[in-house]
């Protein structure tokens, strides 16, 4: 059983989705939010496998909402994922999002049968994008726009603080301690950092960061 929280400021829209995901038998909708303090504060109280996450928001957007319930999931040992469902695909909310530590970008006009695919999958532990983030993102890489160096993945200040000490032979403890984080928060930046680079293991994601000129 998938245990969702569904965050969107719009009731109808909310009520919507939930509704449709109740529908299915491996899904079940624990709770619903009107902002991103709220989802935060739901996530913490309910532990979900995955929220569905609006990324314009009031009180607290969809990016900030996204990277403290990961954060705080993170710090309890849970293994809570994000997945953005949204109208808004410019470049700054995607790269936003994607550095908050989503799991997955679908637009709301993506089909029901491609929405609960993407909440199958996110749960599972994959990432799932639409086909024209996708695109936004590689012309982003193709054209040397990426906040971080040309044709390089996006990596945040503190995934390449984490890896910068993997690359020192440091392991997850000694890590956390270093950086005064829980060992929890450091698989978590690790665990975004194999996606962004496209690798499995730690070794390819320092070797990588290096071809990349990351590290």
């Amino acid at each position: 059983m998938i245990r969702i929280i569904v965050a969107d400021d719009h009731p109808i829209v909310r009520g919507g989705l939930a509704g449709m995901l109740a529908a299915f038998d491996d899904i079940e909708v624990v709770a619903e939010a009107p902002d991103g303090l709220e989802a935060v504060r739901l996530a913490a109280e309910h532990a979900p496998d995955l929220v569905l996450m609006d990324l314009r928001m009031p009180g607290l957007d969809g990016a900030a909402a996204t990277e403290r319930i990961l954060a705080e999931a993170a710090d309890a040992g849970r293994a809570t994922r994000v997945l953005v469902l949204t109208t808004y695909e410019t470049d700054d909310h995607i790269i936003g999002a994607i550095e908050a530590g989503a799991s997955g970008y679908l637009l709301k006009a993506a089909p029901q049968d491609e929405i609960v695919a993407g909440v199958r999958a996110v749960a599972a532990g994959e990432t799932v994008l639409a086909p024209s983030i996708a695109a936004k993102l590689v012309a982003r890489v193709r054209t040397g726009a990426a906040p971080a160096a040309s044709d390089s993945p996006a990596l945040s200040p503190r995934e390449l603080e984490v890896l910068r000490l993997v690359a020192d032979g440091r392991s997850n403890p000694a890590i956390a301690a270093e950086l005064f984080i829980g060992e929890a928060t450091v698989k978590t930046h690790l665990q975004h950092v194999f996606e962004k680079l496209d690798v499995s293991d730690r070794t390819r994601a320092v070797t990588r960061a290096m071809e990349l000129g990351l590290l």
